[in-house]
């Protein structure tokens, strides 16, 4: 059974945001107008934060792509009152729209901010209705979303590899979340965290390596590299 993740290098991170539009395309994430974003309202599964670090003059910007972190041990399932939130048996922490309330109890758990409630029914210019992704079911007003490292690009690649009677390659997935797919520098990277051979595994156990607020327990499969030479 495989434990997906990804891995982020901080150090090849431009903050360009191709991650965030691309999952916007992928996944049908709808547009929030200006008096909504002011509110808080703006729904987006990645976002690419930043924070200034040091006084001037030695001032510095550190970018950080921010993912759903996939968490091993989930703040959000604990606290859903329906069952909404759930994991699968490969670690993905997924959501079933139908069957969520909109209670808003997994947004307050989340620590890192990575749920996003839907405050009306979901709309789009008509022009971009053409980029729509007719795999991904479109969300509803009063329900949570999040991030599912494009489970649904997952499922494609785990079923041609059922047909042809193998394993999953590291090379049909390190690239597949659309994040991973369109990010020019190739910073961002998805695998198996429990095969020892994978591209995410082997970078997991980098010196540079850590996880966003290692210290709450949540045990977040989305690990960073940090910028600098740790040779």
């Amino acid at each position: 059974m495989s434990r997906w993740g990804m891995v982020i290098d901080l150090d090849r991170c431009t903050a360009c945001q191709a991650c965030t539009v691309a999952c916007r395309a992928e996944n049908n994430i709808p547009f929030a107008e200006p008096e909504e974003a002011e509110k808080g309202r703006v729904i987006s599964w990645n976002q690419v934060m930043a924070s200034r670090e040091g006084h001037y003059p030695h001032v510095s910007i550190r970018y950080i792509p921010m993912p759903c972190m996939q968490c091993e041990h989930p703040a959000c399932i604990k606290v859903c009152p329906v069952e909404a939130t759930y994991k699968t048996p490969e670690g993905i922490v997924a959501q079933i729209y139908n069957r969520c309330v909109g209670c808003r109890y997994c947004t307050v758990a989340c620590p890192y901010t990575r749920r996003f409630f839907n405050w009306y029914g979901p709309s789009w210019p008509e022009v971009m209705k053409r980029q729509m992704n007719p795999e991904v079911s479109v969300r509803p007003k009063g329900v949570v979303e999040k991030c599912l490292f494009c489970i649904q690009r997952l499922r494609k690649v785990q079923e041609q590899a059922r047909k042809e009677k193998r394993a999953v390659r590291d090379d049909e997935v390190v690239r597949l979340p659309a994040c991973c797919e369109t990010c020019p520098s190739e910073a961002l990277y998805f695998g198996d965290l429990d095969d020892p051979t994978s591209t995410v595994s082997k970078l997991a156990h980098s010196k540079r390596a850590f996880r966003l607020q290692e210290d709450l327990g949540t045990h977040p499969k989305v690990i960073y590299l940090a910028e600098g030479d740790f040779r």
